[in-house]
């Protein structure tokens, strides 16, 4: 069961099938789920990441699916990986950005800044910099699309994860804006994941409580076929944090949100 609530709609009606789709951090996870989902459905593929293996894993055995690699922390990787990507599959329709670190901090104090900078760097800076290389192109192209990947934390955050929550803050604004001044020429979708069993984190793909990877695959893809599209792409298990604020239970939420996250970790 799929449910979408107040969650804005969408102009649009993304095609299901016949797309030159392109998704970052294809190579575990989510992104690699949605990439095999995509690509069942009859689209061309390319996963992009850092690491060649691990994409080629993805699409090992799949006629129409391609592996590009892409350092998301560098302007001028990003660059060059556009270039790359555009000269070899000019067709590309649609931008996933997916590609996405979350580490653990103690903000309670003062501390060494490395890892919120790199989840600043990859997380923010990555996604705004590969749509701003592709974005003209995909103007030109028919039945274009951009989903930008985000989090259930965006809207009520982890306490022990602060600069990941700001950044899938920051991505949500930053959609909310592109999709008004891309109106009628690009869709912009927010795909919003709650807590799925991945290796986001350490031990994660196992934990308790959280949503095994296939069953979050399985209600994307059927809130992608809605027509018109959704604005937001929310599971059932994400939408209680979505509409926390406008119910007035943020604070109870941020509570219980985090009891179940400390729970989860302890086993």
């Amino acid at each position: 069961m799929t449910d979408i609530g107040a969650t804005p709609i969408g102009e649009k009606v993304m095609q299901q099938t016949g797309n030159t789709i392109l998704i970052t951090g294809g190579g575990s996870g989510i992104g690699q789920e949605l990439a095999r989902r995509f690509h069942d459905l009859g689209n061309t593929v390319i996963v992009a990441g850092r690491r060649i293996e691990a994409l080629q894993e993805t699409i090992a055995g799949r006629d129409g699916m391609h592996a590009l690699t892409l350092d998301i922390d560098s302007a001028e990787g990003i660059a060059d990986f556009a270039e790359r990507l555009l000269a070899a599959h000019p067709a590309v329709n649609v931008l996933v950005n997916n590609a996405g670190i979350m580490r653990f901090e103690d903000a309670s104090a003062g501390r060494d800044l490395a890892d919120a900078e790199a989840t600043v760097t990859t997380n923010l800076l990555g996604p705004i910099r590969l749509t701003n290389a592709l974005v003209d192109h995909l103007k030109s192209q028919a039945g274009s699309a951009i989903i930008n990947v985000t989090s259930g934390l965006a809207f009520v955050p982890l306490l022990t994860t602060p600069t990941y929550n700001a950044t899938k803050a920051a991505i949500h604004s930053y959609t909310v804006a592109l999709r008004e001044v891309l109106k009628g020429r690009v869709e912009v979708i927010e795909l919003a994941p709650p807590a799925v069993q991945t290796g986001l984190t350490p031990g994660q793909e196992s934990r308790p409580g959280y949503q095994p990877l296939g069953e979050f695959a399985d209600e994307v893809m059927a809130l992608l076929a809605l027509e018109p599209t959704p604005a937001e792409v929310m599971v059932p298990r994400v939408a209680f944090l979505r509409r926390a604020e406008v119910e007035d239970r943020f604070d109870d939420t941020l509570v219980q949100l985090n009891a179940f996250a400390t729970a989860a970790r302890n086993g």
